[in-house]
């Protein structure tokens, strides 16, 4: 029982993993989407944090392995153009990953991005695991993104959590891993913030590379 009540808890408190519908995606549609990054095999992750609060809002990973994807779990980065199957986006080009970020830092929300390089095989293994995951329920995020993290070598000391900034502090504990912060201070609307966003007219004050 007590179990249950800190599950519910946490559901609760991770109530900005909202739940969205994906439209069908055709398997053609998926060939034609594949972005292969020159970049190294890297897993970057992010976490969305409450400006207000200083709480974990949203968990996501990127993967790039022999193509690149965003595993988002229960997001809502979701619009016409933006190719996604079951909570993975996919197309991930530099422009994207930049947006994607950005649709998530604004005035109520910062963005977290933790970036560590791995050898081919765990990326690709990464990969596997997200594509084979399927749609995550609502407030699942961090406690999905944790369990595909924990099944690979190498990471088997990541505990499944409940909890987007527990599993930040979790991956910040790898050496090699670099973190970098993103705010801005447009509408708290992301959805109005993404179709207003215009890149020539953002300065760029994160100091992470590799996008």
């Amino acid at each position: 029982m007590r179990k249950a009540v800190i599950a519910l808890a946490a559901v609760s408190m991770l109530a900005g993993c909202v739940v969205k519908q994906d439209p069908p995606i055709s398997d053609e549609v998926l060939a034609a989407s594949v972005y292969r990054h020159d970049g190294p095999p890297r897993l970057t992750l992010y976490t969305m944090i409450n400006n207000r609060s200083g709480r974990g809002a949203h968990t996501s990973l990127m993967i790039n392995g022999s193509q690149r994807v965003i595993f988002d779990p229960a997001g809502s980065f979701r619009k016409g153009g933006i190719v996604t199957r079951d909570d993975v986006v996919f197309n991930v080009t530099p422009r994207l990953a930049d947006v994607y970020t950005r649709f998530h830092a604004r005035k109520t929300y910062h963005v977290v991005v933790q970036e560590l390089d791995v050898s081919p095989e765990v990326a690709e293994q990464a990969l596997k695991l997200a594509l084979s995951r399927g749609e995550v329920p609502d407030a699942y995020c961090a406690n999905s993104t944790s369990e595909i993290l924990s099944q690979l070598p190498g990471f088997e000391g990541i505990s499944q959590t409940w909890y987007p900034k527990d599993l930040s502090d979790q991956f910040a504990q790898f050496p090699n891993a670099t973190r970098a912060e993103l705010y801005e201070y447009d509408d708290g609307d992301r959805f109005k913030a993404l179709a207003e966003y215009d890149p020539a007219k953002v300065i760029d004050n994160m100091n992470a590379n590799g996008y």
